[in-house]
Parts: C-alpha cells; structure tokens; sequence
C-alpha cells in the first residue's frame, strides 16, 4: 500500500481533531503573511515541504479562511470564493526551529505574524469564529449597488421600469428603489435579482 499523503493524514487528523473526545486539537495556530493572491500557492507548498522535511508530525493543518459569496452579473447568481483575510494562511503547529524555518523560508511567505519578533499564536477562541466562519450556511450576497445608483427593473409586475435606489438590505438581499408613477415617486421592494445597474 502507498504511503499516506500529508492531504490525507491532515484530514484524518481533522476529522479526529472534530470528535469532541475532551482532548485539545494538538499544536498551536499561527499566522503567516503572504504576498497577496499567493495564499493557495503557498498552502500547497506549505503541504509538499512538510512531507519532503518530514515534519508532518509537527505540522498538522495549513489553511486559508474562504467564505462562499453570491456575485450578481448580468442578473445571474454565480458563488464565488472569496478569501476572509487576503494575504494570510492559517497554520496548525507545534513551533520549533525546524517548522518555523520551513515555513518561513516558503516562497511567497514575508514572514510570521508576530510580537517583539516571536511568532504570536492565535488565542483559540479567534480560530473558533474563523473556522465556524467558513463553514457559514448561507453565503453572502455580494452587492454591486449602492445607494443613488439610477436601475433598470428586469424582473417582476414593474419590469421595464427605471428608479433610484433608496435602502439596501444585505442580510435579506432586498432593496427599495423609487420608481416614479404618474408623476410620484413610489418605493418598490425588490431582490437583487430584479435590477441591474443602468450603464
């Protein structure tokens, strides 16, 4: 049987690591600071030198915080992945010379988060809001309008109709826009879905 690969030992782990058996997950999280759009790069790479180095003992999970979001073009929905903390990857570890030089010296990594230049961990209830954050049900609309902006209805009993947006709802995903009738202008609630942005 082939050797097990440190993608498959981490999610074993994690999957141990979930069962609630009264032990704390082993090691510490860490921060380390990337260049921007690097992050998935440099967890792949983080994930091949461990293996080389032998240190997944050491090193037991590499991270980093995505939440699902909703982009509206052209009145299509379309789930994007959008990184929580642009420039960061998350790492689960027990901190020594050898992890900490490893990790450091990965391509596109600048260096540890840290205090008086000692890698700081994160306190443990911060990794619990960023994990549960990921994890979020429903993804998050993300909105192109603002307030002010002049829209066209595409959708619904005032399609056709031109207005100005008045209030935007995120957590609903609903917005009021004022469309004028018969010389008043009159609030119309709709979903996002049911406008788009006039050019």
């Amino acid at each position: 049987m082939g050797r097990v690969s440190l993608k498959e030992r981490l999610a074993a782990r994690r999957a141990g690591d979930a069962v609630d058996n009264g032990e704390q997950p082993q090691g510490r999280w860490y921060v380390l600071h990337t260049y921007s759009g690097y992050e998935n790069k440099v967890k792949r790479t983080i994930e091949s030198r461990v293996e080389a180095l032998d240190l997944g003992e050491r090193v037991y999970d590499v991270i980093v915080p995505t939440q699902d979001e909703i982009e509206i073009k052209g009145g299509q929905r379309h789930t994007v992945e959008k990184k929580v903390f642009p420039g960061y990857v998350l790492v689960r570890m027990d901190l020594d010379d050898d992890t900490f030089y490893a990790l450091k010296n990965t391509p596109g990594v600048t260096g540890f988060v840290n205090i008086n230049n000692k890698p700081s961990p994160l306190p443990d209830s911060e990794v619990q809001n960023i994990l549960k954050g990921m994890s979020a049900e429903v993804p998050k609309v993300k909105v192109t309008f603002q307030v002010g902006d002049g829209v066209r209805i595409i959708d619904g009993p005032f399609a056709d109709f031109r207005g100005e947006i008045d209030e935007i709802n995120q957590e609903r995903g609903k917005m009021k826009v004022l469309v004028s009738f018969f010389g008043r202008e009159t609030p119309v609630e709709l979903d996002f879905l049911q406008a788009e942005r006039e050019a």
